[in-house]
């Protein structure tokens, strides 16, 4: 990186004070965008300062963003290079390290783990990266060499796909980076064994925010039925199985999930209690209903129905919708649990479209626990938007 970086700088009225404190975003309107600034490369490296000159720290520069500057070191000395890249994801590695006797987890989580725009999970001796910001995609070589050089990975997969790479300007281009990535590997988690493709699978091939929430399914899953819809590669379905469901009905819309459960749930031992069914889960949830069929644990954990404000309407109508159609699926006495991943939709809003749905589906609920993404996705306190996941966990009346 060059001795002199660039210098940007913020327009009176932004909002400086919460940059000091720790938000690490610079929106498009925020900041003074003339000629040198526009002239800058996508991800491009500079220094931040106020609307008085005084440097705030290192950023990185995408003026095709909204978000059009990230903060990347708030020491303005900083040099962003494959070392300070490395101490980055060693402090994120030291972390999982404590937190899991396995390495299989979320090992970057972007802003949180101070590296913006990044992700990073880990299934053994594999890795996958999103580098989901200009900066990360540019310095994708360094990225990948500081993650083998600190947690000794031997394939490294970039999957560069997504709505997040689409909003930053970035092109959709995956590849293998180092070594081989083929068959899906195995992954242990609460009981069962989960398939991740690396290559083929969605986002990263597992989701592994979901395993704490996951676990407590299990717990209120023992001896009875459970339908798990949106179900992936069979997230709840297994752990449930798992615990002692007596079966698992496991719906989505991809045929290549469900064959990646069916297989999860061959190699747990767990195929004679699981079954799939591939179709629309609205269409699905309508044709249970109809027929009358209950379970005693119905799970249903949607794609982001509201990724962005300007979706926020139509997404919490979707989820009180998901929750009409899941709530006369439960047996007397059952347990619902209803998920989102909604960055726009927060908790409080979810959780009220929630209960309405249930009402409109007849029911009566009592919420009994609310979960969140697994301590392997932590959050950054200035940043709502790193706290997306939420599960609802109710038990419904007779």
């Amino acid at each position: 990186m060059p001795e002199t970086l660039p210098v940007v700088r913020l327009r009176p009225k932004a909002d400086a004070r919460a940059i000091r404190h720790g938000f690490p975003w610079v929106y498009a309107d925020e900041l003074v965008t003339d000629r040198r600034t526009q002239a800058l490369t996508p991800g491009a490296i500079a220094i931040l300062e106020d609307a008085e000159r005084r440097a705030m720290g290192i950023v990185t520069v995408n003026t095709r963003s909204k978000i059009i500057a990230r903060m990347l070191d708030r020491d303005p000395g900083a040099t962003i290079d494959r070392a300070w890249i490395a101490a980055r994801i060693a402090r994120a590695f030291a972390l999982r390290a404590r937190l899991y006797d396995a390495p299989f987890y979320r090992l970057v989580h972007a802003e949180a783990d101070g590296l913006p725009g990044v992700i990073i999970d880990r299934f053994g001796d594999a890795a996958v990266i999103q580098p989901n910001a200009a900066w990360a995609e540019t310095m994708i070589a360094d990225l990948a060499a500081a993650l083998a050089e600190v947690t000794g990975v031997t394939t490294i997969v970039k999957n560069a796909t997504g709505r997040a790479r689409a909003l930053e300007g970035l092109a959709e281009e995956s590849a293998v980076l180092t070594g081989a990535a083929g068959a899906p590997v195995p992954v242990q988690m609460n009981g069962a064994t989960y398939m991740a493709d690396l290559i083929g699978g969605q986002k990263t091939g597992l989701f592994f925010d979901q395993r704490d929430n996951h676990a407590f399914a299990a717990r209120l899953a023992g001896g009875g039925s459970m339908l798990d819809v949106f179900s992936h590669v069979g997230g709840f379905a297994l752990a449930s199985l798992a615990a002692g469901a007596t079966s698992a009905l496991a719906v989505d819309g991809s045929s290549p999930a469900l064959e990646l459960a069916g297989a999860g749930a061959a190699r747990s031992g767990l195929a004679s209690r699981f079954s799939t069914r591939r179709g629309d889960a609205f269409a699905v949830m309508e044709e249970l209903g109809a027929k009358g069929e209950t379970f005693g644990l119905v799970v249903c954990d949607p794609p982001a129905f509201a990724p962005a404000k300007p979706a926020l309407d139509a997404g919490l109508r979707a989820y009180e919708r998901v929750a009409r159609l899941a709530a006369p699926l439960v047996a007397p006495g059952g347990y619902l649990v209803l998920c989102s991943c909604s960055h726009a939709a927060d908790l409080a809003q979810f959780r009220n479209a929630s209960a309405r749905g249930i009402g409109r589906g007849g029911r009566r609920a009592q919420l009994v626990h609310t979960g969140f993404a697994g301590a392997d996705h932590p959050q950054l306190p200035q940043l709502a938007e790193s706290g997306y996941l939420k599960a609802l966990f109710f038990r419904l009346d007779g």
